[in-house]
């Protein structure tokens, strides 16, 4: 999928909220996310920031506001959208009786990857699940099903990557690979959008950062600006 001539932003979000009954997980906000770039969202757990992510990947409708992707509505029911959107989220997305290999040649398949046995090899040694290819999930450490999800997030196209705490389970050499693989989705193009507890991540990988608390944005800049405006507001 192409972006609109003029340079536009690939992820655009205008006036986005998003309420439940009468409770108001998300305010009114704004946010761009461009190719190349990267934007973290950081916050503590209920601040807006899976239901910011929710709507970015077509998989929540917001209450107001519009959100658009490479110009056009966002829905997960868009074939476009699915086929251009990788999400790394939750680990309820593992089937249980599917070997790790497996997971990897259900999402290679759903989405016509050529030579998807060397992709899915390549995949597997970067994620350092070789040695666990034929293993269930069950059998996996948390950190190795983080790794798992990351993995079926890698071995299909993407325009827009969006990773819900993705250094959650990760060791510290885990962590830092982490953000060598973000640092290279973004030179290969990929935007990318990132809810993360972890502010070293974030100064890591972001262009702009995002702190939200309550559903509302409370900060916003670049990580070094937005870190420094929660040490005055602390």
């Amino acid at each position: 999928m192409t972006v609109e001539p003029g340079g536009g932003a690939l992820l655009r979000l205008r006036g986005v909220s998003r309420s439940y009954g009468e409770r108001q997980a998300l305010h009114p906000l704004d946010l761009d996310v461009h190719r190349g770039n990267c934007t973290a969202l950081f916050g503590h757990n209920g601040s807006g920031k899976s239901t910011l992510l929710r709507i970015a990947a077509g998989r929540d409708t917001p209450t107001g506001g519009e959100a658009l992707f490479a110009g056009r509505p966002i829905s997960e029911d868009d074939p476009a959208v699915r086929a251009s959107v990788a999400v790394v989220g939750d680990m309820a997305a593992c089937y249980p009786d599917l070997t790790v290999r497996e997971h990897l040649e259900l999402v290679a398949v759903a989405h016509a990857v050529a030579d998807p046995d060397d992709w899915i090899d390549h995949v597997l040694a970067d994620r350092r699940l070789t040695d666990h290819a034929d293993a269930l999930p069950l059998s996996l450490s948390s950190g190795q099903l983080q790794s798992l999800l990351l993995a079926a997030a890698l071995v299909r196209p993407r325009d827009l990557l969006v990773l819900d705490e993705p250094e959650q389970r990760l060791d510290p050499d885990a962590r830092r690979r982490l953000a060598e693989l973000l640092l290279a989705e973004k030179a290969d193009g990929v935007a990318v959008l990132l809810a993360t507890h972890q502010a070293e991540l974030a100064e890591a990988v972001a262009d702009r950062m995002v702190a939200l608390e309550e559903g509302r944005v409370i900060a916003d800049g670049t990580p070094a600006e937005v870190l420094a405006q929660l040490g005055r507001r602390a």
